[in-house]
């Protein structure tokens, strides 16, 4: 089954109808219907977090989208472990150069140890790592 790495900005995109990338995310969202998505718990955190300051209905929303997506058999979330963070540190270090986030780099080492080459993002730090970016 083909893997495709989720970031956070696909998340927002899927849930906020005003974001700019609402409607490729929707699209892209019925045309991998069959793949397996994979995203961390540092990337959910990250979408919480975007949502905090928008009102408590928004928050119950983005809670909810979590929590079905925690449930959602076509969706693998990795844990965030003191590997995962020693593996991103060591590329955030490395690419001093890049305005990375540190989150992006989480996604970037996870997708080169599990052989990954596609994220559902609209990021181009990703493609100047060599991987496909779905969103752009």
């Amino acid at each position: 089954m083909k893997l495709v790495f989720a970031d956070t900005c696909y998340w927002i995109a899927l849930l906020n109808n005003e974001d700019s990338l609402h409607e490729k995310a929707t699209q892209l969202s019925g045309i991998l219907k069959y793949t397996l998505l994979i995203t961390s718990e540092i990337h959910l955190a990250e979408f919480l977090n975007f949502f905090c300051g928008h009102g408590s209905f928004l928050r119950r929303r983005t809670t909810n989208t979590v929590e079905k997506i925690q449930k959602n058999p076509n969706v693998i979330v990795v844990p965030f472990d003191q590997l995962s963070f020693a593996s991103a540190l060591k590329l955030y270090k490395g690419r001093a150069d890049k305005s990375y986030s540190f989150i992006d780099c989480v996604a970037m080492e996870f997708m080169r140890v599990e052989g990954i080459s596609e994220i559902l993002t609209s990021d181009h730090h990703f493609e100047q790592e060599g991987f496909a970016a779905l969103l752009r």
